[in-house]
């Protein structure tokens, strides 16, 4: 295990802290459902360290998705909620207290479902066990796994907390013991759309209010399977099934990918002979529907209600992992101070930062490196930024010099004709 023979193995997500190795560490698989991590995360900044996947779904009614879909700043300390309820769980099964122990995690906030449909949802990738704080170097210590049992006890605690949360907020009204939804939303103007997105249903057009069009190609499934680690209440789900080990690497960055993953796969997007488009399901809904149908304004009105608030951050770091996290400094690794420096690598040998050319390869598939015709290595000439020089090339090679003029807005009118 090494960082040059010394790195421990920490079952955190950054990749520099310096106690003695750890033999053979513990294992362990929790998880939680509303249902993060970006490649920054994999491999490159972070220590082999166990991790766990949380993830907790709101209920499938109506009203909490509108909620938070109206309200965006009510995930903040719906976090903080989850967070604390995990991060003392973990103490409690690693035999610690807050004082004197911490955890971390990283939580994505997914707006979508496999349908294109507006399902705000958490991935928390979750350190499996804590930070115990010495004089010297935080030491990793493992927690045990959960069981079914204590999973469902978490998942009514984190429920009954979210309730009071908003009810307290104003967001829903509780008389006489029936809870209902307060009047939210009310200035939104994607309100519409994201009810209707919530519902597998169509907003404008002249289908308002009409069920999607899905294509049945299989047969349907009457039950539904569930993990061993799982529990669901009150319209909640709580998942605890997929762990990574503190060197499964590859088995990391694989459940990175996925839980960063688009809204959409171009590969499962296509256009009939009507002109409509057709989304394939990733995987077939119990009653056999494989695809859904949409005309292109419906497809459009979908992808609207999943367009997040600007300067909405999708990426949370919590416990040790926030920025301000004391213990940070200690687990985290820093930029390195001379670009040769040895901090630009951790404990796996591999830097810490990508080149652009591998990044712009990973995320869209341009290889810049090789030549597309005969696979030799390509080399960068020179960069030209003279906007004359530039123009020059361009109109040598008989491609457009200028961008294309901008077309004026369409007006309201076509889509309340359509």
């Amino acid at each position: 295990m090494d960082r040059a023979s010394t790195s421990t193995i920490h079952p955190g997500l950054h990749a520099d802290a310096v106690p003695p190795p750890l033999q053979n560490p513990p294992r362990r698989r929790i998880g939680f459902k509303p249902d993060g991590l970006l490649e920054g995360f994999i491999g490159r900044s972070h220590p082999p360290r166990p991790r766990q996947q949380f993830g907790a779904r709101r209920p499938v009614g109506l009203v909490f998705r509108i909620v938070f879909a109206a309200h965006p700043e009510l995930l903040a300390p719906v976090l903080r909620i989850i967070h604390r309820v995990i991060a003392r769980f973990l103490l409690r099964q690693a035999g610690l207290r807050r004082a004197t122990a911490d955890t971390g995690a990283v939580t994505l906030i997914q707006r979508f479902g496999s349908a294109a449909n507006l399902n705000i949802h958490l991935h928390c990738l979750v350190l499996d066990g804590v930070y115990r704080r010495t004089e010297a170097e935080p030491v990793f210590q493992e927690a045990r796994a959960p069981t079914r049992e204590e999973l469902q006890g978490l998942l009514e605690r984190i429920v009954a907390r979210l309730l009071k949360l908003l009810t307290r907020q104003g967001y829903l009204v509780e008389e006489e013991g029936v809870s209902y939804l307060a009047n939210v939303g009310a200035d939104n103007p994607l309100a519409s759309l994201q009810a209707a997105s919530c519902t597998y249903r169509i907003a404008l057009g002249p289908r308002a209010g009409q069920k999607l069009l899905g294509l049945r190609t299989v047969p349907g499934q009457n039950e539904k399977t569930t993990s061993a680690l799982c529990a669901s209440a009150h319209g909640f789900s709580l998942h605890a099934g997929v762990r990574c080990g503190a060197h499964q690497r590859q088995q990391l960055e694989r459940l990175c990918r996925y839980i960063t993953r688009p809204a959409i796969a171009n590969e499962r997007l296509k256009r009939d002979g009507a002109g409509n488009v057709v989304l394939q399901l990733k995987s077939a809904w119990r009653d056999g529907t494989t695809h859904i149908r949409m005309s292109p304004l419906e497809f459009m009105q979908r992808l609207a209600a999943l367009v997040p608030r600007p300067r909405l951050h999708l990426i949370r770091h919590h416990g040790v992992l926030a920025p301000n996290a004391r213990l940070r400094e200690a687990i985290v690794p820093g930029s390195p101070d001379k670009p040769g420096d040895d901090a630009g690598h951790h404990a796996h040998g591999a830097p810490a930062r990508m080149g652009w050319a591998r990044l712009l390869r990973r995320v869209f598939d341009l290889d810049l490196e090789h030549c597309p015709q005969c696979g030799g290595d390509l080399k960068i000439i020179a960069a030209i930024e003279e906007p004359a020089v530039i123009v020059r090339i361009l109109t040598h090679l008989g491609l457009p010099a200028r961008a294309p003029p901008r077309s004026p807005a369409r007006p309201l009118a076509l889509f309340q004709a359509a």
